[in-house]
């Protein structure tokens, strides 16, 4: 394999993101068809607490739905027993439903007519397919049937403030002495700033600092400060990110890879997903030969809390491309980060 190929293993790796703070969305919404008995299937694409909210407000039966369910004959009520009837006493010119007690409730116009049960329903619409196109990852895209209006970070702290309150007073607290007053609102912003790199992309932190240069040697940049944040534990964890990269004909500015810890360090995280993003990330802005990238953090949810080991430190490495297939390049890489 010549030096400057990714290995098919490495090169998967390569093109794939780990983004599991903000899980991939699909690109549209669709529920499923009505059954015999009038009920829906379940919602697909939606998740979690927003799901029942778009069941509510969008259910719908398409044409093709509606036709095939008259064809089944559940449209037709029977007396008492939902049995269809024949042809001739299913309604008016446009086919719709007939009650077998009304003979025949469903006229010219496409009134509601009375189905299985004695409910009474209006010709249902079509559906609306909601493109997600160009807000799959937006943080706060809570209600697809509303225009796209994100809010900012400031619009958060009077919820967030309440939220710090109520734990306040949880722990038996008073937050109306002098000393906790303002401590909701502090708390609040904090954790904003300690969670900043969820408002970040990639984009925005290279701002076109990447450069054609010939140069094929390693570039390594050690030593990176980072703090996060534990999503078991929401406690901070902090450490040192190395980073090194093979180029081939481009190169990135520096200040750039400690601008790529700072984005997925300030979000809840492990820091073996941490380790992998960055790895990742450096990958998509220069698509070098290889990205190497090692982590050494000291976790206080084993500091002050559980096993209190307080001289513990976590390792974790990432390595892609020729990093992961030439031994002799992963030692050297190994090298200059142990060198002091």
């Amino acid at each position: 394999m010549s030096k400057f190929e990714i290995s098919d293993d490495a090169d998967e790796l390569n093109q794939e993101i780990d983004d599991t703070n903000f899980p991939t969305r699909s690109n549209s919404i669709s529920f499923g068809a009505a059954n015999g008995n009038g009920s829906t299937g379940s919602l697909n694409g939606g998740y979690g607490p927003f799901a029942n909210r778009r069941r509510s407000s969008s259910i719908r039966r398409t044409e093709s739905e509606m036709t095939e369910g008259d064809e089944n004959g559940y449209a037709a009520g029977g007396a008492g027993a939902g049995a269809a009837l024949p042809p001739s006493s299913a309604g008016g010119e446009n086919g719709e439903a007939a009650n077998n007690n009304s003979g025949g409730g469903g006229g010219e116009n496409g009134a509601p007519a009375a189905i299985a049960g004695g409910l009474n329903r209006a010709r249902p619409t079509p559906i609306r397919t909601i493109s997600l196109s160009g807000h799959e990852k937006c943080t706060f895209h809570h209600d697809l049937e509303l225009d796209h209006k994100p809010s900012t970070r400031e619009d958060l702290l009077p919820l967030m403030s309440k939220s710090y309150r109520m734990l306040l007073s949880s722990l038996g607290e008073d937050p109306e002495r002098q000393g906790l007053l303002k401590t909701p609102e502090r708390a609040a912003k904090a954790m904003l700033f300690f969670t900043k790199g969820y408002d970040q992309s990639l984009e925005e932190a290279l701002n076109g600092a990447v450069f054609d240069e010939d140069h094929d040697e390693m570039v390594v940049v050690k030593d990176i400060e980072m703090f996060s944040m534990c999503e078991h534990h929401l406690v901070p964890f902090y450490g040192k990110v190395s980073i090194g990269y093979l180029p081939c004909k481009k190169i990135l500015g520096l200040s750039k890879l400690a601008r790529i810890v700072e984005i997925f360090s300030r979000r809840l995280q492990v820091q073996e997903r941490l380790t992998k993003q960055i790895a990742v990330a450096v990958t998509q802005a220069v698509q070098p030969a290889g990205v190497a990238v090692i982590i050494e953090g000291v976790h206080m949810c084993m500091v002050m809390r559980g096993v209190q080991k307080i001289n513990s430190k976590t390792v974790t490495s990432t390595m892609l491309g020729v990093f992961r297939d030439d031994p002799k390049t992963r030692e050297e890489f190994l090298t200059l980060c142990n060198n002091k």
